[in-house]
């Protein structure tokens, strides 16, 4: 019997999170053994299960610092796809990305001021709400700019996004320019992308505000399915497309932000993979948002193995290296809707 494409989708679906979750330990343990020091697997396990025997500097190691590593990039690359696959699904546009539309700049401007006015002595969390109020700021302005007529014009969205990643520049340029030299090093961090000052704090952090948006973005996931076909269609079904898309836009700003708030501006995550997960398992966002989240988790993890060991014992920033991968593909797609228009 032939397949239905419902069922074919379900097949993959359960194959990709089968298979993500697979991947997401592998690459845990890739990355928890990799690194200036070598430690086996075995030390691994016994670093997880508290074992006594084990050495006290590979367990500091391990604990301090290599751990937090591994499950921050897990948490940084689940909030920056899933609010990548948000935002798509509320503008029914694959070119909706955090950083494309301005997201990942606004936040990045607000932990920049942060930093320079001085404030940073209240800690992390006030970085991160400094990075939540300049992330939903830009994704206010953008919103607002591309509304004509009571739609979303969706040609102005990303010009207005590069507007503001324009100028979202120029402020932390300016910004630079009137800093410390201990500030100066925070900013070219954030601007960058690291995960190399990971901490339990951060790792707490981003779990609340990422995940506080992703689980957001799951709840309007049906309400995105019906979005997602156009505001008419969507109006006509009862939808109300401008609440949702409100919503949708703080959650996905939530969690871009904690993850720009800890991690600094990393690039393209939110474009490539929930568009290669939607490709792969359908538009449903309920299982698309999960989907990419876990994908994008296995993805960063990976991505910032390599960032630190292909250039060993210097370290590649991550935002560079996901915007190298990232823009290629940016490119491509824009081609692709250029070409679909022309047909």
């Amino acid at each position: 019997m032939t397949e239905t494409t419902q069922q074919v989708r379900a097949r993959r679906r359960r194959s990709l999170f089968v298979g993500g979750v697979v991947a997401l330990v592998a690459v845990g343990l890739v990355s928890a053994t990799s690194g200036a020091m070598n430690i086996s697997i075995a030390e691994v396990w016994a670093a997880l299960r508290g074992g006594a025997d084990l050495d006290p500097t590979i367990r500091s190691v391990l604990v301090d610092i290599r751990f937090p590593r591994v499950v921050l990039g897990m948490l940084v690359g689940a909030s920056m796809a899933a609010s990548g696959a948000v935002l798509q699904g509320s503008f029914a546009n694959p070119l909706a990305e955090p950083g494309i539309i301005g997201v990942t700049a606004g936040s990045a401007v607000g932990a920049v001021i942060y930093i320079v006015s001085g404030a940073a002595v209240l800690g992390t969390f006030g970085l991160s709400a400094a990075a939540l109020f300049g992330g939903m700021a830009a994704i206010a302005l953008v919103y607002t700019s591309s509304r004509r007529s009571g739609r979303t014009d969706i040609v102005t969205l990303v010009l207005t996004g590069i507007a503001v990643n324009a100028f979202a520049g120029a402020i932390i340029g300016l910004l630079s320019y009137l800093a410390s030299d201990a500030q100066l090093r925070g900013i070219v961090f954030w601007t960058l992308g690291s995960l190399a000052q990971a901490s339990w704090s951060d790792v707490v952090l981003v779990t609340i505000m990422g995940g506080g948006g992703i689980a957001l973005a799951w709840r309007i996931g049906g309400a995105l399915d019906v979005v997602s076909l156009g505001e008419v269609p969507a109006q006509h079904l009862g939808i109300p497309v401008g609440r949702i898309r409100i919503i949708s836009l703080f959650a996905a700003a939530l969690a871009a932000a904690g993850a720009t708030a800890v991690a600094g501006q990393i690039l393209f995550v939110g474009l490539v993979i929930p568009h290669a997960v939607r490709m792969l398992i359908g538009p449903s966002h309920r299982a698309l948002i999960l989907g990419s989240a876990l994908v994008g988790a296995v993805l960063v993890a990976l991505a910032d193995v390599v960032a630190r060991t292909i250039v060993a014992p210097a370290e590649l920033p991550l935002g560079v290296l996901t915007a190298l991968v990232g823009a290629p593909v940016f490119f491509r797609q824009i081609r692709k809707s250029r070409l679909g228009e022309a047909t």
